[in-house]
């Protein structure tokens, strides 16, 4: 089987375990998770502090991670370090060159329009990604890996009320607990595919992700037409790549669209829909 022909096996399997999460984490699509627990069994509320529930989120499935792993064949390894990529590594009991880097994402709809969610960001642009061979911040290099993939959890957020975050339960008192999320959406896709073009967070050299659910969930991102080799050159260039504007000065590049020109590519490999906000028509 070629390196090609591994990929989309194993993002099937991934994709089909994508599927099953829901119903673990779920009961009538609120959260099963209501809250922290200590020995004497008092229950303490979860905050609505989005990296919290994040976390949780990555605990609640991490188990079943390792059972689809074994189910399939593969030996899983987490990171060994908080800030490495990727979160878990997938590497096959049968040849241990055949490796996968899986990345749990999980972000919220927007609250004025459930069409959008947040976004995420899908792993740095720095060092291991432009030095393929490099083992700074990242499990094995870069180039050691078959694929990247996202496995990707979308919610919708509760507001709560501060007497809820305060307010410490018995443990008879559980199923009165509020979930804090609801309504979710399990996804699996290579990272290129959902890539956006922009930066996403800040000043740190991560790429952000396209932010329409329903290009997420049909891997429509802003590289979908351009290809992977499209997508690692844009990205390993983002910042650097330096082009004339309209008064003749230089300018960084910071768009696909700025990118194709540079290059003398067409357009036509250009997906302006996926560059669409959140909130916008």
């Amino acid at each position: 089987m070629d390196q090609q022909d591994e990929k989309i096996k194993f993002l099937n399997l991934l994709k089909d375990f994508a599927l099953s999460l829901n119903d673990f984490v779920s009961v009538d699509h609120q959260w099963t998770i209501r809250g922290f627990i200590d020995i004497d069994k008092n229950i303490y509320h979860i905050s609505s502090d989005t990296k919290i529930i994040s976390k949780l989120l990555e605990l609640h499935i991490f188990p079943n991670f390792f059972k689809f792993a074994e189910k399939n064949g593969f030996k899983a390894e987490p990171a060994k370090f908080q800030n490495w990529y990727p979160d878990i590594t997938l590497i096959s009991k049968s040849d241990e060159n055949v490796k996968f880097a899986v990345d749990l994402k999980t972000t919220y709809r927007n609250d004025r329009n459930s069409e959008f969610c947040n976004g995420f960001t899908l792993g740095s642009h720095g060092t291991y990604f432009t030095d393929r061979n490099s083992t700074k911040n990242i499990q094995y290099p870069y180039h050691s890996y078959l694929g990247h993939f996202c496995l990707g959890i979308i919610y919708t957020r509760r507001k709560i009320k501060k007497e809820e975050e305060t307010k410490i339960y018995s443990i008879n008192e559980i199923e009165k607990i509020k979930p804090v999320i609801s309504d979710f959406i399990f996804f699996a896709e290579e990272k290129w595919k959902i890539a956006s073009d922009k930066s996403g967070s800040g000043n740190t050299a991560n790429i952000g992700s396209i932010q329409k659910i329903d290009d997420i969930l049909k891997g429509n991102g802003m590289f979908a037409k351009a290809g992977e080799r499209i997508f690692d050159d844009y990205w390993a260039n983002y910042g650097n790549l330096q082009i004339l504007d309209e008064n003749g000065d230089f300018k960084v590049l910071t768009s696909l669209r700025e990118y194709l020109t540079y290059r003398g590519l067409s357009m036509d490999i250009y997906n302006p829909k996926a560059s669409k906000k959140k909130g916008t028509k």
